[in-house]
């Protein structure tokens, strides 16, 4: 009897749950929401020229104060996935630092890793992150947004953002992409 009793219960549970499947939503009286970054175009963040005193990724972590504006240059990598997927944002890393296919012989599939420069990487690598005019992460991968790839060397110019242990971030407005 109590195992009716209960099977009862819960038909009637999943009835209740199930009804109100159906039902409308009540429209939202809330503004709509400020258009997203995803309408960025590579066009508005490319630069068609190469701005001048890039500081090397090394140098620029060692001298960009918070806030300021910097022009950083290296090369896209640092590990084995250096781009955060679903938004404008990868690593980059010092050009004093040789990528794995930089070596002579060294058959590594994914050279972009520095796996031969691991102990310097710490204190030689910047997160960039591509903003809009607002200064709002662009919500669209780097790599289908710019055209980016791995060891492809970049002229990032934006503002730096430092961290308490020394990292540096560039949130970035303009990328120079070098041939």
């Amino acid at each position: 009897m109590k195992f009716l009793v209960n099977q009862i219960v819960l038909s009637t549970v999943i009835v209740s749950l199930l009804s109100g499947c159906g039902q409308s939503t009540p429209e939202q009286t809330t503004s709509p929401e400020p258009a997203t970054t995803e309408s960025v175009t590579a066009s508005e963040v490319l630069l068609t020229s190469e701005p001048a005193g890039a500081a090397e990724v090394i140098a620029a972590r060692k001298s960009a104060e918070d806030d300021a504006e910097v022009v950083v240059v290296g090369r896209i990598g640092g590990s084995e996935n250096p781009w955060i997927d679903g938004r404008a944002a990868f690593s980059i890393v010092d050009n004093s630092l040789k990528a794995c296919s930089d070596i002579e012989g060294d058959g590594c599939e994914k050279p972009w890793d520095y796996c031969c420069e691991t102990d310097k990487l710490p204190t030689a690598t910047a997160l960039v992150k591509v903003v809009d005019q607002d200064g709002t992460l662009i919500t669209e991968d780097a790599r289908k947004l710019l055209n980016l790839k791995e060891l492809q060397t970049v002229v990032v110019k934006g503002k730096a953002k430092r961290d308490d242990a020394g990292n540096l971030t560039v949130f970035a407005n303009g990328i120079f992409v070098r041939k």
